[in-house]
C-alpha cells in the first residue's frame, strides 16, 4: 500500500510572489500551490500576463491540487500538481439543455491514488465537490510512461451546480488523453490550456505539472512540454486576448506609437451537428467579439480552427463553437407558440467564455439568457446577411456576418426555405427603387438631350 499527500490552494492571493509586480485585487497566482519544486521565476512568468488582463474581468475562483503519493517506503512515486475546471451541458426539467460550470471546491480527497508500476497503471484519482470525482491513470511502457484514460464523474444531485437537472445522480464520462507518451524519468510540464471534449462536457486543464513512476523519490528537472508551450514566431497581428502568446521577459520596450490596424470583418464559417448520422443543426456564420476595456478589443472568431459540439432537441438545441482553446461561445435556441397551431424558432441564450492561452484560466465570462433573437417559423431557416450585434452584457458584445442558421428539422443536409432579417428586407426594398431612380434621371437626361437637339436643328434650319 502506498501513503499520499493532497493540497488544494485557491489560485488567488493578496501578495504577489514577484518582486517589482504589486499584488491586485482579484489577481490570479498559483504560487500557493506550486510546492518547492517550482520556482519563483517561472510563478512569476505565469502570474504577469493574468495581472496585466485584469481590466477585463475578474477571475472565478479557482483552486490548484497538488498531489504527492509516497510508495511503502515514503519516497514520492507519482507527483502531480494542476488546475482544472469543467463546463458540463445537461438537460433541465423543462426539456431545456444548460450549460454550467463546475470547479474544484476547497476541499479535495484523492482516495484511490497508486504509485503503479510494470504491471500496473498508476492512478491519480481526486474527489470533491458534492459528489464530484475525476481520475487518470498512466501506464508504463519500457523507456516511456503515458496518460491513458480519463474519468471525470458528476453528481447531479448537486444542485448548487444543477438547480434543475431532469436526470438525477452520477453520470461518468470516460474519454481518451490524447498525449504523446512521455520519457521515464521526465517530467511532463504544460502552462497553456489543454481542453478535451466529450460527452457534452469540456475539460480545461493548466498550469500541469505531473510525473509518474518517479525514480528514487525525486521528481525530474528534465522537462517534456506539451506542444501548447513550445514558442511560436512572433504574430503578424495586433495582440488580443485570443492570439496572445508573449512570455514574459524582464527586458521592457516602448509602447507602440502607431496606431493599431482595423480588425477586418470575420470569415465565415460553416458549422453542423449530428443526432446519429443524421444532420441535425446547420449554421453558416462570421463571428466577432467586442470586449469592452479602456479601448475596445475586437476579437475575430478564426473558422478554420474552431470546433463545434452542441446538442439537438425538439424544443432546445445549443451549438457551442470552442476556436483554438481560448474562446467558447454557446447559442441555444428554443421553441414558442404564436398560435394554437403556428411554432416559431427564436435565439433565447448566448454564453460567452475568454480563456487566457497560456495558462487556460478564465479571463471573462459574460452570459443573456433573455435574448429573443433569429426567429423564423419552425422548419424554415434564418438569414442575415448584413451585421448583427447581440448585447451579452456591459462589457461584452457579439456581432454577426453573413448568418444563415437552422437550429430544428433540418432535412437532407440542406437548409430549409431562408426567412431574411428586416435590415437584408429593407436592403432589398431599396434596391429596386434606386435602380428605379437610376432609370428616371436617365429617362429625363434623354428627354433633355433630345430637346436640346431638336432647337439645335430648328435654329440651324430657320439661319438657312
Amino acid at each position: 500500500m502506498t501513503a499520499s499527500e493532497v493540497f488544494v490552494a485557491p489560485a488567488r492571493s493578496g501578495r504577489s510572489p514577484c518582486p517589482g509586480v504589486p499584488a491586485a485585487a482579484g489577481s490570479s497566482s498559483t504560487a500557493a500551490a506550486m510546492g518547492p519544486r517550482r520556482s519563483a521565476a517561472s510563478s512569476c512568468g505565469r502570474l504577469l500576463l493574468p495581472l496585466l488582463l485584469l481590466g477585463v474581468s475578474g477571475f472565478f475562483q479557482s483552486y490548484a491540487i497538488e498531489v504527492d503519493i509516497k510508495d511503502a517506503s515514503n519516497a514520492t512515486c507519482l507527483y502531480a500538481d494542476w488546475m482544472m475546471r469543467f463546463l458540463i451541458t445537461y438537460e433541465s426539467n423543462n426539456g431545456d439543455y444548460k450549460t454550467t460550470t463546475l470547479n474544484l471546491s476547497s476541499s479535495v480527497t484523492h482516495n484511490g491514488s497508486v504509485c503503479g508500476n510494470d504491471t500496473q497503471a498508476a492512478l491519480v484519482a481526486v474527489q470533491f465537490g458534492e459528489g464530484h470525482s475525476w481520475s487518470i491513470n498512466i501506464t508504463k511502457n519500457n523507456e516511456t510512461y503515458q496518460r491513458d484514460f480519463i474519468t471525470l464523474t458528476y453528481n447531479t444531485n448537486d444542485t448548487a451546480v444543477f438547480p434543475d437537472a431532469k436526470r438525477k445522480g452520477p453520470v461518468t464520462v470516460l474519454v481518451k488523453d490524447p498525449s504523446r507518451p512521455i520519457q521515464l524519468n521526465t517530467v511532463f510540464v504544460c502552462h497553456n490550456s489543454l481542453v478535451i471534449e466529450a460527452e457534452n462536457t469540456t475539460q480545461i486543464f493548466w498550469n500541469v505539472t505531473m510525473q509518474a513512476f518517479v525514480q528514487n523519490g525525486t521528481v525530474s528537472k528534465k522537462e517534456s512540454r506539451c506542444p501548447a508551450d513550445t514558442p511560436t514566431s512572433a504574430p503578424t497581428v495586433p495582440p488580443t486576448i485570443a492570439n496572445v502568446t508573449t512570455a514574459f521577459t524582464t527586458t521592457s520596450s516602448p509602447a507602440p506609437t502607431t496606431a493599431p490596424n482595423p480588425v477586418e470583418n470575420p470569415d465565415t464559417g460553416n458549422y453542423s451537428l449530428k443526432s446519429g448520422n443524421k444532420t441535425c443543426f446547420l449554421a453558416t456564420v462570421g463571428l466577432q467579439l467586442n470586449v469592452s476595456q479602456e479601448k475596445p478589443l475586437l476579437i475575430n472568431i478564426n473558422p478554420k480552427t474552431t470546433v463545434a459540439d452542441g446538442a439537438c432537441g425538439n424544443t432546445t438545441a445549443t451549438l457551442k463553437l470552442n476556436d483554438g482553446n481560448s474562446t467558447l461561445i454557446g447559442f441555444t435556441f428554443g421553441v414558442k407558440n404564436t398560435s394554437a397551431s403556428v411554432q416559431k424558432f427564436y435565439l433565447r441564450e448566448v454564453n460567452v467564455t475568454l480563456l487566457n492561452r497560456l495558462n487556460g484560466s478564465v479571463i471573462s465570462s459574460a452570459d443573456n439568457s433573455n435574448l429573443s433573437k433569429w426567429d423564423a417559423f419552425l422548419g424554415s431557416s434564418y438569414m442575415c446577411r448584413k451585421e448583427q450585434t447581440l448585447q451579452i452584457n456591459e462589457n461584452v458584445q457579439v456581432h454577426t456576418f453573413n448568418l444563415w442558421i437552422q437550429p430544428f428539422l433540418v432535412e437532407a443536409n440542406k437548409f430549409a426555405t431562408a426567412e431574411e432579417c428586416i435590415a437584408d428586407s429593407d436592403l432589398n426594398f431599396l434596391i429596386p427603387i434606386a435602380v428605379g431612380v437610376a432609370l428616371g434621371f436617365l429617362i429625363i437626361l434623354v428627354f433633355i438631350s433630345y430637346i436640346i437637339g431638336r432647337r439645335k436643328s430648328r435654329t440651324g434650319y430657320q439661319s438657312v
